[in-house]
């Protein structure tokens, strides 16, 4: 095969969707050898804030002095975004040479593997490669039949529960819950996010863990673009990264790990995409707010903090549109730009005036990437979809690879 040909067939497997059951996962990791045990994992569950707590986690980790992993999705511009060694991104030559073991596996046991499980597969291949100390492994989308689930956690976390993925997951958020739970392992600890009542997820586990609620953290300072908590600048802006911190804070207390040098890591956090100050475009801020509950708590920091921003607003057709505006709107936008991506998974022009308004301008992915190079005198916000800042960046020559460490 030639050069990156295990990439091009991982993608071919990006059309195939989900699928129920955990033996191919189980499978490939054992005719792999294994690679899932190769050191501890803390596995991640949760509607959303998975990946902010990972980041968290990851560099309070290496702060600390432990060689950590991190697999993480979806991806913004390139697959090697979804698998990280001690801070960074894997090159693609090295993901492919990883998928090519993977495919092996899964030719020689006779299965079709979704791409999620090849990426899963891959990543424990990955870690076990660098001789990682710790792994934090972020849950795809439930947590059942999660390929990620294959694993066995030293500590699991439920960041969250919202309505989200019910189609799969269940019309309630108990159902929703119950599916997350499964994550967790009986007598190990379950790490609960602040807004989550122990009490309320007790009856819906299948198993019997150790809860660890996380306390809420309040912030001194609540700006646009960072936070003060306890006297420290946490990068990652808004209320909800607060949730997060304290999510990830608390299992860093689990793990006993010195505090002084967990803060510092905590302090130089980046994670492309979420209220994210895109380096090179000032005023520019994306934030992948792709759900009702993502809207809404974007829009609550622009409202706590004053700001009302010039919107670039794209999402795709299986969203809640008109929910998404409502909440979007109360942030009172100076302006709404609307954008069509080429992939037919994107709203429609004419499904994104009807909720905007038709006097909305409507603009391609390049003539977006365009407008954003060139100054404006209000600050500009990028969100609806993180598939959608993906294809922002992938125009503008941006590797999101190349600014998290």
């Amino acid at each position: 095969m030639g050069d990156l040909a295990r990439l091009r067939m991982l993608e071919a497997r990006g059309h195939w969707g989900i699928k129920c059951g955990l033996e191919n996962p189980r499978g490939l990791l054992a005719r792999l050898g294994r690679p899932e045990r190769c050191c501890p994992v803390i596995l991640v569950a949760g509607t959303n804030g998975k990946g902010s707590t990972g980041a968290f986690l990851v560099n309070a980790l290496r702060a600390c002095g432990l060689r950590a992993g991190w697999t993480t999705s979806p991806h913004l511009v390139s697959p090697g975004e979804r698998i990280w060694i001690d801070g960074a991104g894997l090159e693609a030559a090295h993901l492919d040479a990883l998928l090519t073991d993977a495919f092996k596996a899964e030719a020689a046991l006779g299965i079709q593997a979704t791409y999620f499980e090849l990426m899963i597969a891959s990543a424990f291949l990955a870690f076990r490669e660098a001789a990682v100390d710790i792994a934090v492994v972020e849950v795809g989308m439930g947590g059942r039949w999660d390929a990620t689930n294959a694993s066995d956690p030293l500590i699991t976390v439920l960041t969250n529960v919202e309505l989200d993925h019910m189609q799969y997951l269940g019309p309630t958020r108990e159902a929703i819950a119950r599916e997350k739970l499964c994550a967790a392992r009986q007598g190990r600890p379950l790490v609960l996010g602040p807004r989550l009542d122990p009490a309320w997820v007790w009856p819906l586990l299948e198993c019997r863990p150790i809860l660890y609620p996380a306390p809420a953290m309040a912030a001194q300072t609540l700006a646009w673009d960072h936070s003060l908590v306890e006297g420290h600048r946490i990068p990652l802006a808004g209320a909800h990264q607060l949730e997060n911190l304290a999510t990830a804070w608390e299992v860093l207390r689990r793990l006993g790990l010195p505090e002084a040098r967990a803060w510092e890591g905590i302090g130089r956090t980046a994670w492309p995409g979420r209220l994210w100050a895109v380096p090179g475009l000032p005023g520019v801020t994306m934030d992948g707010a792709h759900n009702l509950d993502g809207a809404k708590r974007l829009a609550d920091h622009a409202v706590a903090t004053g700001v009302s921003p010039h919107l670039y607003f794209s999402a795709m057709g299986d969203k809640d549109l008109a929910g998404m505006r409502d909440e979007l709107a109360r942030m009172r936008p100076a302006r709404v730009t609307l954008v069509r991506g080429e992939n037919p998974r994107y709203a429609t022009s004419q499904a994104l005036r009807a909720v905007w308004g038709e006097g909305c301008e409507v603009l391609d992915i390049a003539q977006a990437a365009a407008r954003l190079r060139a100054p404006e005198a209000i600050p500009r916000l990028v969100s609806g979809s993180l598939y959608f800042i993906g294809d922002l960046l992938q125009s503008l020559g941006i590797d999101p690879r190349l600014l998290v460490d």
